[in-house]
């Protein structure tokens, strides 16, 4: 996972999603409901449910919202029905950008993310033209900046805990796992004493990629832009982190 880093997408998005709290817990409701209703009410058996109420609680959710979204998503209140959604294509200067998305009119989400491609110099592609580059795997960030622990420390309990592997960067430690293991690295996490910033089941690009200034802000304008979408949960690129 070398090249990969986390750290400043997530604290850019927290800047954002804090001064739209409704929009963010619309967002963590849904993922709440679809991972119900794919996986079951359970959290202790629903690794991906288990994973989404913790967002939402970190979000400050309050829990009988949270309770609300589970009895949604296993059928026991009424709800929309939300359809999960990948969408995959370029963005200036080649790089892959892949689309994540839970709506409840597929038509209509379909033609604003195209839309939102062509507006901001990306080209919106078939079914597997990126997903290739990207694999499913759990993530985990530790604040640098809260955490007294040193990197060899965190090397030997992100090892110990059952982490495939750690990146250290300037203000984080970026944890990789399986996406089955990523609740249990977490909670091995917590009993030494070491609270995550941020975890959850992301798509980790393979291989990154460098391209010019001027490009690279537009690849962020374009994510930034698909991020604001109330139908897009997620937008992973494999734009290189130091860009």
């Amino acid at each position: 996972m070398a090249g990969h880093s986390k750290w400043a997408q997530i604290k850019r998005k927290k800047a954002k999603t804090d001064a739209a709290r409704g929009k963010l817990f619309t967002k963590l409701a849904r993922e709440i409901i679809v991972a119900a209703r794919e996986g079951g009410g359970d959290p202790e058996g629903n690794a991906r449910l288990k994973v989404a109420v913790q967002r939402a609680k970190e979000a400050n959710i309050p829990n009988d919202n949270i309770a609300r979204a589970i009895q949604k998503g296993v059928g026991n209140l009424e709800g929309s029905a939300y359809e999960e959604l990948f969408y995959e294509g370029y963005g200036p200067g080649g790089v892959a950008v892949l689309v994540h998305g839970l709506t409840d009119n597929r038509n209509r989400t379909s033609a604003h993310v195209r839309h939102l491609f062509s507006k901001y110099g990306g080209n919106l592609g078939e079914a597997g033209c990126v997903a290739w580059q990207f694999q499913s795997r759990g993530v985990i960030i530790v604040d640098r900046g809260t955490s007294n622990i040193s990197e060899d420390e965190m090397t030997l309990v992100a090892l110990d805990a059952g982490a495939e592997d750690m990146v250290t960067t300037e203000d984080a430690f970026e944890l990789t796992t399986a996406p089955e293991d990523l609740n249990s690295v977490r909670e091995a996490l917590t009993e030494n004493g070491i609270e995550a910033a941020e975890a959850e089941i992301a798509m980790v690009p393979q291989a990154v990629i460098s391209v010019g200034p001027e490009e690279a802000e537009k690849v962020m304008r374009l994510v930034e832009m698909l991020e604001e979408h109330d139908d897009v949960q997620d937008v992973y690129t494999n734009l290189d982190p130091g860009e």
